[in-house]
């Protein structure tokens, strides 16, 4: 299923469902001065899932994020998280969260252990700590000062602390910034981990081919809507999956969207013989993002705002 916003209808049509952890319905937020954050946001988060949320800085991501964690009030619309209003939600429901935000702050001089061991105290049901460190690669550093650890390894200890409590929850925002790409890998494999123990997972991420990765379905927001809510390789709808084929004559590069990228080539080849620069291109993830960002773009200069 995709389209371009989550019908109100196609949302209520889910409500019988208990296996979701959240669900959002017109979700809105205004800030002072009126200005919109938020304009209707809908979606929801199947027991389990791997779920992304991609869009640019600004489109409102941060926002909802916090709305759901509960750290910040709505002005409008539903949430449900684990079967809780978020504003109402108690220690006992936190309890059963896990977050790793973007930026944790100033490091503390505790070693990787005696603060994984701290936090762990917090929850009624925690993971072994030196698994915890284990999993995400820093067992060597158990003993040495989180301070002193570089930027990657520090960013490592706020994965392990988002998942010492086990749990049922697990919000990662921008959980791989600054990892190399060995390191981020070595992390995609912890991810599917926590997917196999049955963790469901809210992402957000500017890396794309990390969404493409982990997740099964995704929403696109953008301007503070959704865009488009679906599988991943299912977002856009049809009509953005539509291979395109390129080539150059007459000295222009010249392209054609078709559903029959074979029988063009194949005329192209009767026509020009070996066409030069000839490829096909099967629209991705990124080139399906990439023409919302430009949608939203052109809608903003037609308004008379800066694109």
């Amino acid at each position: 299923m995709s389209t371009r916003g989550l019908s109100r209808s196609r949302y209520r049509q889910t409500e019988h469902m208990s296996d979701h952890v959240v669900r959002v319905e017109d979700l809105r937020k205004t800030y002072r001065g009126g200005v919109e954050a938020l304009r209707g946001v809908s979606f929801d988060i199947r027991r389990g899932e791997t779920f992304a949320l991609l869009g640019p800085n600004g489109a409102g991501k941060s926002t909802v994020i916090e709305i759901l964690e509960g750290y910040r009030d709505r002005t409008g619309g539903a949430v449900e998280v684990l079967g809780v209003d978020p504003h109402r939600g108690g220690l006992a429901w936190k309890a059963r969260l896990g977050i790793v935000l973007q930026n944790t702050g100033e490091a503390p001089t505790a070693t990787v252990r005696e603060l994984l061991s701290h936090f762990a105290s917090f929850y009624p049901r925690p993971r072994d700590v030196d698994e915890t460190i284990a999993a995400v690669g820093l067992t060597e550093k158990a003993r040495v000062g989180v301070r002193k650890l570089s930027g990657g390894q520090r960013r490592r200890v706020d994965v392990a602390l988002g998942i010492i409590g086990r749990p049922e929850l697990l919000f990662l925002d921008e959980p791989t910034t600054g990892f190399d790409p060995e390191v981020r890998r070595q992390f995609w494999d912890l991810i599917r981990d926590l997917q196999r123990e049955g963790t469901s997972i809210l992402l957000t991420t500017h890396y794309l081919d990390e969404a493409a990765e982990l997740a099964e379905r995704a929403a696109i927001i953008v301007g503070g809507q959704v865009a488009s809510v679906g599988p991943i390789d299912e977002l856009g709808g049809p009509d953005a999956r539509v291979p395109l084929v390129r080539w150059r004559e007459g000295g222009e590069v010249r392209e054609q969207r078709t559903q029959d990228p074979g029988g063009v080539v194949a005329a192209l080849h009767a026509r020009l013989g070996e066409p030069e620069r000839l490829e096909v291109v099967r629209p991705s993830l990124e080139d399906v993002y990439l023409s919302f960002l430009g949608d939203e773009a052109r809608r903003t200069t037609a308004a008379g705002g800066v694109a």
